[in-house]
């Protein structure tokens, strides 16, 4: 599925373009997509300094940064979707950029990655960890030399 929508990006972003292009005009869309990467570089800097600050802030007064390396992550995505040119790519990066979207994503983001590392954790292979503690000790004796 990955790959498929991989495969299939270009393709929208292309369809996207010539539709927004037979809506304004072929130069005014070129000048759009061109626009978007100092938009997206600047965006990228500015938010990415606040994001870095308030992970410094967290790191020093104790607290685990997971908000904040978490939004660090969507400013850092955001800002290159912004500068890769395409309309959709750039839908999706100022709204990995604006703070309201970022804190739903973040909320998405992290429960996932909290589920899959719980899945993790508590297997290896097919084989589950004992996480109810049904374990019990086996009798020294018993076990070979």
């Amino acid at each position: 599925m990955p790959l498929l929508l991989l495969a299939l990006w270009p393709v929208a972003e292309l369809l996207v373009a010539i539709q927004v292009a037979h809506l304004i005009g072929v130069l005014d869309t070129i000048v759009l997509l061109i626009l978007t990467w100092p938009i997206g570089s600047w965006a990228l800097r500015s938010q990415g300094r606040a994001a870095w600050q308030r992970l410094s802030v967290a790191v020093a007064e104790g607290r685990r940064p997971a908000r904040e390396v978490l939004d660090g992550a969507l400013v850092l995505a955001g800002g290159l979707l912004l500068i890769v040119p395409g309309f959709i790519t750039d839908v999706i990066g100022a709204l990995l950029l604006a703070p309201p979207s970022r804190a739903l994503a973040r909320g998405l983001l992290s429960r996932n990655l909290r589920s899959r590392l719980v899945v993790r954790a508590t297997s290896v292979g097919r084989q589950a960890y004992d996480v109810d503690s049904t374990a019990s000790d086996i009798d020294q004796r018993r076990l070979r030399p």
